[in-house]
């Protein structure tokens, strides 16, 4: 299935190549920016009756358009970017569905189980989403923290996602590596993910085609979703028109 995003970086809603973020002064690359609002596109995701989608907050300066966001779809979308026991309730109030956890659940590039244990103990599994964006170094995937620029020493396999599936309600996986490039998913971690994981999966990345939807939705052995950003004419792309993909999931669902 497909499923939205609205991607927040310095109070717009744009689309990166991820790889460079956080990479340091004028290595960030752009693909596109909007002149509409966060929440014409969460407007535009509740008419359609899209479920599940996520906004992304890429550093400060987004809380006021991610808010927005969340009021205009209550209960529709997943928020992430900064979140941790100490906001995770306050988005939750906010409308958020869920709040996605990445950087804050890691320490000394480990699983801080102690601080996993809390967050749960405060907003429960079935509120939580783990970000385990990952990046290829040597023959496994490794996951990413910190704006996706340092490796952490957890890789991606049936062990860790059967491990992690017991502390919250879904996964959602960036392939960094081809993050906002547009050149095709990374079907092999795709067809991983469809193998190892034991609970519903977004992967992002990479995605240029509706072709990409089927393949993922093939090789994911229909329980991974993807998203997909760069491609989308809603995001300024020229590989999928998001009527498209809407009636894919209209058709699939």
């Amino acid at each position: 299935m497909f499923r939205p995003c609205i991607d927040l970086h310095e109070g717009k809603v744009k689309q990166i190549v991820g790889g460079t973020l956080g990479a340091g002064p004028g290595r960030l690359q752009t693909n596109f920016v909007s002149d509409r609002p966060a929440a014409w596109y969460a407007g535009l995701y509740r008419r359609d009756g899209l479920k599940g989608g996520h906004v992304i907050m890429l550093g400060p300066g987004n809380d006021s358009e991610a808010r927005a966001a969340l009021q205009a779809y209550p209960g529709g979308l997943q928020i992430g970017g900064g979140v941790n026991l100490g906001n995770a309730h306050a988005w939750l109030d906010a409308g958020a569905s869920h709040v996605i956890i990445t950087s804050w659940v890691f320490r000394g590039g480990q699983v801080d189980w102690g601080r996993l244990s809390q967050l749960v103990g405060a907003i429960g599994k079935q509120r939580l989403v783990l970000d385990l964006s990952c990046r290829l170094r040597g023959e496994g995937y490794f996951v990413v923290t910190d704006r996706w620029q340092k490796f952490t020493d957890l890789a991606i396999n049936r062990e860790s996602l059967e491990k992690l599936a017991a502390w919250c309600a879904e996964f959602l996986i960036h392939a960094v590596d081809v993050e906002g490039l547009c050149r095709g998913v990374d079907q092999e971690l795709v067809s991983n993910l469809g193998l190892w994981s034991p609970i519903p999966t977004t992967y992002a990345g990479g995605a240029s085609s509706l072709a990409d939807l089927e393949t993922v939705t093939r090789l994911g052995q229909e329980k991974i979703d993807l998203t997909i950003g760069s491609a989308l004419d809603i995001f300024g792309g020229a590989g999928v028109r998001y009527k498209d993909a809407v009636a894919f999931n209209h058709r699939s669902g």
